[in-house]
């Protein structure tokens, strides 16, 4: 029973490393981009499709904002008309009604007073605006994922160290007992402890491992480059203090979300107000010059007529009431959205300010107790070779140690989010 466990552990091994070996080579092979924090955001923002989308609402934007202003100024249109009876009308040898006639006729429209029509014109521009903010929103959701990818690779870089450490040190547990054993002077139970701690390590390096390479994999997709990305270095995140003390109405300044929330309101609120409009009459001026060929017998063949035609508004069966209803309904919407976005904008900022209190205090306590783990290790590790510590107690040791590694690492990634946290929750990243 005690060889096959020892076989089958000792086959563990070898995949384990085999793997190991096969991920080691496709890095070696592959040159991956490594990039800085400042980089990656810029990167990703520039080219992302998800902000080029966005982008594409300006444009549209742009072709609705020139419709509505077409529609208020100077318009000409030419008509030409050929006309043919089935026969001709004379009176003494004189033409009256020719039976085929060609007439051509320019109309020139101007809109005089079009009070709707202009109340639609600042609309659209209002839609602009507000195409440009969602361009800005896009690239703030963008640039937060990929801080949130470079940050995820530092961790997970950190996760993969601590389990390194600890297959190492393992490993040099596992070789001792090995020694001890060909020397007769350990026991085989020791040895396959020691040989299933390595290979249980082994296995948490190559999961630890894969979790930073599809890190890579997101922050490349997200740059829109042809492969994983690595993370070059750590960022620094400046906090501005005299913000952060008291963000006040500096948050609908800064964030592009509430920018966007506020100018939804604000053209919510012109439709409101530019329901009036509605009622009110519109006068248009007409100029028509036309040429007729051949000419009537009792009209000239060429004349012009110039008309200014009134609309006035008088009944609609409740059309006009109903929409003003719906743009009642729409402006209640982007009020209660705006309200909850401030709300929840400055919850974010207590809450950032709170974890980055916590995280720095727990990354204290984290780095100590890795720092101790690691110290309880030698110790039990020199006890065990002198003979006064049991192999139990140093596989225990090893899996603390690496827990207190993993756990200072996550306690690290936890900090250095509640500042970019902050920093978002301020609108003060992206830059």
């Amino acid at each position: 029973m005690d060889r096959r466990l020892l076989a089958t552990l000792g086959l563990c091994v070898i995949v384990a490393l085999d793997m190991g070996a096969r991920f080691a080579h496709a890095q070696a092979t592959t040159v991956m981009e490594r990039v800085r924090f400042d980089e990656a955001v810029r990167r990703a923002v520039e080219r992302n499709p998800s902000v080029a989308l966005a982008a594409a609402q300006i444009i549209r934007a742009d072709a609705l904002l020139r419709q509505t202003r077409a529609v208020t100024r100077l318009s000409i249109n030419g008509t030409v008309t050929s006309t043919t009876l089935n026969r001709g009308v004379t009176f003494d040898d004189f033409t009256v009604t020719p039976q085929s006639q060609v007439s051509a006729t320019v109309e020139v429209a101007m809109p005089l007073f079009a009070p709707t029509d202009w109340a639609r014109r600042a609309q659209a521009q209002d839609t602009r605006a507000i195409a440009d903010l969602s361009v800005a929103e896009a690239r703030r959701q963008t640039a937060l994922a990929a801080a949130d990818a470079y940050l995820t690779i530092l961790a997970r870089r950190r996760v993969v160290e601590a389990n390194e450490r600890a297959r190492d040190v393992a490993r040099a547990h596992y070789d001792f007992a090995h020694l001890q054993q060909a020397a007769g002077a350990g026991s085989l139970l020791n040895e396959l402890r020691a040989q299933e701690a390595v290979s249980s390590d082994e296995v948490l390096v190559e999961s630890a491992r894969l979790a930073v390479y599809r890190a890579q994999e997101a922050l490349g997709v997200l740059m829109a480059a042809d492969g994983p990305v690595d993370a070059a270095e750590e960022p620094a995140f400046d906090l501005p203090t005299e913000a952060a003390s008291d963000p006040g109405g500096a948050l609908v300044q800064f964030r592009s979300d509430l920018k966007l929330f506020s100018a939804r309101l604000e053209a919510a609120d012109r439709v409101i107000r530019d329901s009036s409009k509605d009622y009110w009459p519109s006068l248009q001026g007409i100029f028509q010059p036309q040429v007729i060929y051949p000419s009537p017998f009792f009209l000239p063949g060429k004349s012009w007529r110039a008309l200014v035609i009134g609309t006035i508004p008088i009944a609609d069966s409740g059309r006009r009431a109903a929409d003003r209803q719906t743009r009642e309904a729409t402006l209640h919407e982007a009020q209660v959205t705006l309200s909850g976005g401030v709300t929840q904008a400055r919850s974010e900022v207590r809450a950032a300010r709170e974890a980055i209190q916590s995280a720095e205090r727990a990354l204290a306590s984290a780095r100590a107790a890795a720092d101790q783990a690691r110290r309880v290790v030698d110790i039990v590790t020199v006890s065990f070779r002198a003979g006064a510590a049991t192999n139990i107690e140093v596989i225990d040791a090893e899996r603390r140690a690496r827990d207190a590694d993993t756990a200072a690492a996550v306690t690290e990634d936890g900090l250095r989010r509640a500042r970019l946290e902050l920093l978002t929750a301020l609108g003060r990243f992206p830059k």
